[in-house]
């Protein structure tokens, strides 16, 4: 979907929220309402889509249908006042599945975000690195060894192994794994290393964009962890000039699980935006 054609500068959107369907905390009827409340012009559900492997976080096949019939009575009773989009928020799991794969791509979405949740352990079990640190650390002790730099460095070839395949449309949470990895490591992210890391995402990101003119990727701004994690943002804003720079499409989407938070902390980086 081209984004940048169709909000102009004066919409209120969010493109990115999780309900019922996943691992959200309202019905996607209490969202609706909430996004009318408030005067959004655009706003997209992006269950986290269904996946074959386990996971609590991921809506089910069988209630794919229920949720796309739940978009469209949504656009039916408020869709004069706000325009409601049907998305999923797609996991890469390598040649498993992605955001690529004919299951997502046959389904009639407005548009697709794709993102790692999951890694793959040297034993190559797929292991949610998401969420709280907590669990985070468990598994660093369980699943890998705690080598911080192999998550790191299998997040980011996850990512990019990723953008190569295509098939979505907003690169969701950049450089997430920076959040829990600071918190395993302190200061882990102004390491040469990581940051190197992170700038060849970006490249990728940029020549993604330069062959497929058609289909080009958005990044998004992700502010879900900024009240609850000292302002962090995703990606870091160091990364965002360059971004602009290049000339990559730039969305603020709040990844709400909760009706409250649709417009939680998008202000700061708008008014980046707005300035640059």
């Amino acid at each position: 979907m081209d984004f940048i054609r169709l909000l102009n500068g004066s919409e209120k959107y969010n493109f990115h929220s999780h309900t019922e369907f996943c691992d959200g905390r309202a019905s996607m009827e209490a969202f609706a309402r909430e996004v009318v409340r408030q005067g959004f012009t655009h706003y997209g559900f992006s269950p986290h889509c269904p996946i074959p492997i386990v996971s609590p976080c991921n809506m089910l096949r069988v209630d794919v249908p229920r949720y796309l019939a739940e978009v469209d009575r949504i656009r039916e009773e408020y869709g004069d006042r706000c325009r409601f989009f049907a998305s999923m928020e797609a996991d890469y799991l390598g040649d498993i599945f992605g955001p690529s794969s004919d299951e997502i791509q046959s389904l009639p979405l407005d548009y697709v975000i794709g993102s790692v949740h999951f890694i793959p352990t040297r034993k190559g079990d797929f292991v949610d690195v998401d969420g709280h640190f907590d669990s985070f650390r468990r598994k660093m002790r369980d699943h890998f060894d705690n080598d911080i730099r192999y998550v790191c460095e299998t997040f980011y070839s996850q990512s990019a192994a990723m953008i190569d395949k295509g098939g979505f449309d907003i690169l969701g949470h950049l450089d997430k794994i920076g959040q829990n990895a600071s918190y395993f490591q302190p200061g882990i992210e102004e390491e040469p290393w990581y940051q190197a890391l992170a700038e060849a995402l970006i490249d990728k990101v940029i020549a993604y964009n330069a062959t497929n003119p058609r289909r080009p990727l958005t990044v998004e701004i992700n502010t879900k962890a900024y009240a609850d994690h000292s302002g962090r943002l995703f990606p870091h804003p160091r990364h965002w000039q360059r971004l602009r720079d290049a000339g990559i499409p730039l969305l603020v989407n709040s990844d709400a699980h909760v009706p409250a938070l649709i417009d939680a902390s998008r202000s700061i980086p708008l008014a980046w935006l707005a300035s640059h």
